[in-house]
């Protein structure tokens, strides 16, 4: 059937259970996406129903200038870390390598999005962003629930080191199964189902 994608410039709906997703968090060393620099990457890859243990990436990247010790409260990489990290160049060409053709997603998406552009020249992949979907598929929940905190509480997911990139995108990526599992449950079977679901979350009250 792919001929006829083709013929009528359609693309073969992609099943939820078949596609890779990336689940990526960024620390950075302040919440302005535009001017703050990226500290770390973790992601980790998401298949079927599970989470992929053996397919993560965590990188610490390497500041000549680490930031005033305050901004550590917001991070939790020290100075030390930060002189100690890897070089920012091959780290980010392993971090595209590790996500290839895999889609990525990330709770308040957009600010990894912006982050990450900055960082790695072309980089442009459609995320998906749990913030707007979320509220999407649970618009009674909406309401009284806008941060990441705010929906693994909701749903019971533990997350023991916050501000960890590689600990908040596993913990992200608890988020995401159960977020795929409901919207199996309402009838959404394919990426492109997913994200206009996603596209609606706007309109439901997400921050």
């Amino acid at each position: 059937m792919a001929w006829l994608a083709r013929l009528f410039g359609g693309a073969p709906a992609v099943p939820l259970r078949a596609a890779r997703w990336v689940v990526i968090d960024c620390e950075t060393s302040g919440l302005d996406p535009a001017r703050d620099r990226l500290l770390s990457v973790g992601a980790v890859a998401v298949r079927g129903a599970r989470v992929v243990l053996g397919e993560a990436f965590s990188a610490v990247l390497r500041q000549d200038a680490p930031r005033a010790a305050a901004d550590v409260l917001v991070h939790g990489i020290g100075a030390d870390a930060q002189r100690g990290g890897r070089p920012v160049a091959e780290a980010l060409s392993e971090f595209s390598a590790f996500l290839g053709d895999g889609l990525p997603v990330a709770f308040h998406a957009p600010f990894d999005a912006a982050v990450l552009r900055r960082a790695i020249a072309g980089f442009d992949p459609r995320w998906l962003d749990l913030a707007q979907l979320a509220p999407a598929l649970h618009p009674d929940r909406a309401r009284e629930r806008r941060s990441l905190d705010d929906w693994l509480k909701a749903f019971e997911i533990p997350s023991p080191s916050r501000h960890d990139a590689l600990a908040d995108a596993y913990a992200t990526a608890q988020l995401l199964l159960v977020l795929l599992a409901d919207a199996e449950r309402q009838g959404i079977g394919t990426v492109e189902g997913l994200r206009r679901l996603e596209g609606s979350g706007r309109w439901t009250g997400a921050a």
